[in-house]
């Protein structure tokens, strides 16, 4: 896509235990489960989205594998980004795997890297991450159809490619996202889109630069997509008053209970959620319209755009002006907000699904 072509827009499918009324008071009704999470999914089919994001944690909620499979068919147009979490599954069985995703959805997935530790299992940044490039190489070219003849540091194996491809051969996008400057380094390498968390637009640029180079010392451009919350509502005083009635029965320790439930509490983007929220003002924004209360109760993506629709698009286009070309959103509870924002804001917003 081109700056001024419209931008790729999904919804987050809320699969880990990620679903409150007021963050930090849990409700059974919110939590993962099939019947909740479909809903969510063809929620968003219903008010246009583009994607849906099918996150993964082990600790918490539902398989996104098998959760896709089982709504793909009730799915027509949406674009399901599956995310996997690398080492989990010997790599040509995680290729059948999608492969067979990717089949069910007539050439709709999209996959979502995840480089973190395993279960039970802690390893260091660098290591990981060598991990994930060789895990990246690998399953891209046997979803391709390709032979591979690889010997590697974590993998080392020489074998055909199974009968099932993806997209007749067309390996489906890798969105991956990290700050640290290994997960950069992979992401140029070996990403289609470089995913990132909620940040000042003048934040968010410096990224995108940053990343531009590594990419041209490849050979390789990339897409840039951005991962954060919304509250929109008819006035701005609106908007702002659901921000602080979000979090008005949080208390600290909740927080750090449900920040410290992730495996990745310890990585760059999770510390640089943090340094956003301490950076804020007294109501938690840290700039216009970009409002850190959530991380309060989240270790990954901690910040939501608020406002009213037109505060809403201006602030989503601004990032589109410095290289932003995907949007992942999401809101709470997550299908409330799915239609509101699907009313208010995606209704009136150019948006285009991600060419396959």
């Amino acid at each position: 896509m081109t700056a001024a072509s419209p931008p790729e827009v999904a919804w987050f499918g809320a699969l880990c235990d990620d679903d409150y009324d007021l963050l930090g008071v849990a409700d059974p009704a919110l939590a993962s489960s099939w019947d909740h999470c479909r809903d969510i999914a063809l929620a968003a089919e219903r008010n246009g989205f583009d994607s849906i994001l099918m996150p993964s944690g082990y600790a918490l909620g539902i398989d996104p594998v098998a959760f896709t499979a089982a709504v793909a068919p009730m799915l027509e147009r949406i674009c399901p980004l599956v995310a996997v979490r690398l080492g989990e599954l010997w790599v040509p069985q995680l290729a059948r795997q999608l492969a067979t995703l990717d089949q069910i959805l007539g050439g709709r997935l999209l996959v979502n890297i995840i480089s973190s530790d395993l279960p039970g299992q802690a390893l260091e940044s660098a290591p990981r991450y060598r991990r994930t490039l060789e895990t990246m190489t690998v399953l891209r070219r046997l979803l391709r159809g390709e032979a591979v003849a690889f010997h590697g540091e974590f993998l080392d194996l020489e074998l055909d490619p199974p009968r099932l491809t993806a997209g007749s051969g067309t390996c489906p996008p890798f969105y991956f996202g990290g700050l640290s400057p290994a997960a950069r380094d992979v992401a140029a390498a070996a990403a289609d889109v470089f995913l990132m968390w909620p940040d000042t637009v003048a934040a968010t640029a410096a990224v995108i630069d940053d990343l531009r180079g590594r990419a041209a010392a490849h050979g390789r451009t990339l897409r840039y997509g951005f991962r954060v919350h919304v509250i929109v509502r008819e006035t701005e005083a609106e908007a702002r008053a659901a921000a602080r009635r979000l979090v008005s029965m949080l208390d600290a320790d909740t927080g750090e209970a449900i920040r410290s439930r992730s495996l990745d509490t310890g990585s760059a983007g999770v510390a640089r959620q943090g340094e956003l929220r301490e950076g804020a003002d007294d109501e938690g924004y840290a700039e216009d319209h970009l409002w850190t209360g959530i991380g309060r109760a989240r270790s990954g993506a901690g910040a939501a755009i608020v406002g009213d629709p037109d505060q809403v698009r201006a602030k989503l286009d601004a990032y589109r002006a410095v290289g932003i070309d995907a949007f992942i959103l999401s809101g709470y509870p997550h299908l409330d907000e799915c239609d509101r924002f699907g009313r208010l804001v995606l209704d009136r917003y150019p948006h285009a699904p991600l060419p396959r």
